[in-house]
């Protein structure tokens, strides 16, 4: 019972009136005071240490979520006995082991190739282009300007291969978070290397799921703006629907209605409806011979009035900032520019604190050894426990309900210094499975724990063949259903990362991309469709009898193709392809972008408004 008594300090009354008078009945008390509290410590210490010491440590109360605590005692130091997973890869498997790792290095041989290629945006002509003729600076080189000097979290770098209209490197622009003297921001920058920085479809699809990371995380968000406009040819995939490039004004209003600031430069040609971006931020900066602003263009211009103008005269960085005012900061150059940006988000008003080392343990086992552990298919699974202990702190894992739905391991760890909650498939997500991760998921959101979920769905189980059959499979589906409500209406950050196949329902109940995680990544074996291809003609006979083996053969090939990991991140159905042995840094890089949310400053007089400019 003594942990439930408080005391009420009586240092707060030393500003009494009286304090002169009653200053000795407030010693005396004060003395009692600490007695009374020694006493108290001394009984918890009996209470809750085994050995008996007489003093403890405890850590304060706002440590409790954000690092490793250790708990110490007088006589010796040692940490709460988390158990240590066994990471060792048994014998038996080996030769799985061995064939994944195989399967990995063909994975990331394609892997390497793709980054290289569109890391040159749209080729040599292009870039000596605008390097030599428009005398501007790379998108690498801006962002190597504007951000401190580490490394930042590049998402999608894979948008656009292949897409029906052709490739379309990176997606024609470079998104991503990174630090700006010390705040965490969302970037979006436009390559004019790829088509002038013409938008087209995925690079509306790609600029929007920026915009909905920066909401989702309450981070502030620049736009390097150097683009001609929509494709005009793709305008019907990119103009009409709620999801096309209108969303992105609507997207800019309601996140400054939300204070989440945002600034943008003007580093080329904004050019229709690229010219809303930075007149409708809250803040803007344009380059003087280098960035321009207008609805139409010379050309058009000279079409429509038959007079000569230049682009400098219509719509040059001088008119905008003196006469128009639809920019805010005037720079002679590139580096005068990014100088101005990194001053205003100096000025945000972040509380953010001094940077803490962190201590905590790097994992017992190599995390080179995931690639042997990321299944090729679903029969080359390994234990989940086995990814688990190369990627969390110490490889000690706090286990719950171990004994119960064991084809879903769910528990507490920690990485980098970091609390999180994990749910990861080991099987078939079965009936108890599902009401387990049900249960947890509602722990975790109840403690404001991020979750992360690491997914490896089963393909897929047949129809039922019997009544018997048929109620399992009823059970089984209210169960799902009780894992995906909880999932969906969790509050809390949720990481998704994708280890091996990710199917059908069984991908709901794991925080898939249509259950809104703040960021899903995917090993680049990673298979992502309705089905598993190899287990087609389970479903095609369920599907259609009549449908010839032909047909199936045309299909099956075409969901092969459609489930790649490639495919899904060309599409943005994730947030990018990350190497196995990068996924421990990647998650906690992602569990400190979350946490920033809290160090922003508010006023108290809050009313749902944008700015409007001018």
């Amino acid at each position: 019972m003594w942990k439930h008594i408080a005391y009420t300090p009586l240092f707060r009354y030393l500003q009494c009136p009286l304090s002169t008078c009653c200053a000795p009945l407030f010693w005396a008390s004060k003395n009692k005071y600490q007695e009374l509290h020694m006493r108290r410590q001394k009984t918890w210490n009996l209470l809750n240490c085994e050995d008996g010491v007489k003093t403890a440590n405890m850590p304060p109360s706002n440590m409790i979520h954000c690092s490793s605590v250790n708990f110490k005692t007088k006589n010796e130091q040692q940490q709460t006995k988390i158990p240590v997973l066994n990471g060792d890869i048994p014998s038996l498997y080996r030769h799985v082991f061995e064939s994944n790792s195989r399967n990995s290095k063909v994975c990331i041989q394609r892997y390497s190739e793709l980054l290289e290629k569109f890391s040159k945006g749209g080729g040599e002509n292009a870039i000596y282009r605008h390097t030599q003729k428009n005398k501007k600076l790379l998108v690498r080189e801006r962002l190597r300007m504007l951000l401190d000097d580490e490394h930042f979290l590049e998402l999608s770098p894979f948008a656009g291969l292949g897409m029906p209209y052709g490739d379309v490197p990176a997606g024609g622009c470079l998104t991503g978070i990174g630090r700006i003297c010390g705040i965490w921001c969302v970037f979006s920058a436009s390559d004019a290397t790829v088509k002038g920085g013409t938008l087209f479809p995925i690079t509306v699809r790609k600029q929007l799921r920026a915009q909905e990371i920066a909401m989702q995380n309450r981070l502030p968000s620049i736009y390097l703006v150097d683009s001609g406009g929509a494709f005009l040819p793709l305008q019907a995939e990119i103009f009409p629907d709620k999801s096309h490039g209108g969303r992105t004004f609507y997207n800019v209003a309601m996140m400054s209605s939300l204070r989440i600031p945002q600034v943008a430069v003007v580093c080329g040609s904004c050019t229709a409806g690229g010219a809303y971006l930075p007149t409708m931020s809250e803040e803007a900066a344009m380059i003087d011979k280098i960035g321009t602003l207008f609805l139409a263009g010379p050309p058009l211009v000279k079409a429509a009035i038959g007079e000569d103008i230049n682009s400098e005269e219509l719509g040059g960085a001088m008119l905008h900032s003196t006469i128009s005012g639809c920019v805010d900061y005037f720079a002679s150059s590139e580096k005068e520019t990014y100088e101005c940006i990194r001053n205003t988000i100096s000025m945000l008003n972040y509380d953010i604190p001094a940077e803490e080392t962190l201590e905590f343990d790097s994992p017992l086992y190599d995390s080179d050894e995931l690639l042997g552990l990321a299944p090729q298919n679903y029969s080359c699974t390994l234990h989940i426990k086995l990814i688990l202990s190369r990627m969390i702190d110490g490889s000690r894992f706090h286990e719950f309900k171990a004994n119960y739905g064991t084809t879903l391991v769910t528990g507490f760890a920690y990485i980098e210094g970091q609390l999180v909650g994990i749910v990861a498939n080991n099987g078939e997500l079965t009936h108890n499975a599902s009401l387990k991760g049900s249960h947890f998921v509602q722990l975790c959101n109840q403690r404001n724990i991020p979750i992360l979920f690491v997914v490896n769905t089963a393909p897929g189980a047949a129809a039922p063949s019997s009544p018997n059959q048929a109620v399992d499979h009823a059970n089984r589906l209210k169960a799902h259903a009780s894992m995906m409500s909880a999932v969906a209406c969790a509050a809390v950050p949720k990481i998704t990362l994708v280890v091996g196949g990710c199917y059908g329902n069984d991908s709901y109940a794991m925080c898939g991309r249509s259950f809104d995680p703040n960021f899903l990544f995917l090993w680049p074996n990673a298979k992502i469709a309705l089905v598993d291809s190899r287990h087609l003609p389970t479903f095609s006979a369920t599907w259609d009898d009549d449908s010839s083996e032909t047909e199936n053969h045309l299909l099956k090939e075409k969901l092969k193709k459609e489930s790649n990991a490639f495919y899904s991140t060309a599409r943005i159905w994730d947030d990018g392809v990350i190497l196995p042995q990068n996924s421990r840094k990647v998650i906690a890089q992602c569990l400190r972008i979350i946490k920033q949310q809290k160090h922003q400053v508010m006023s108290p007089q809050w009313l749902p408004m944008s700015v409007l400019r001018m």
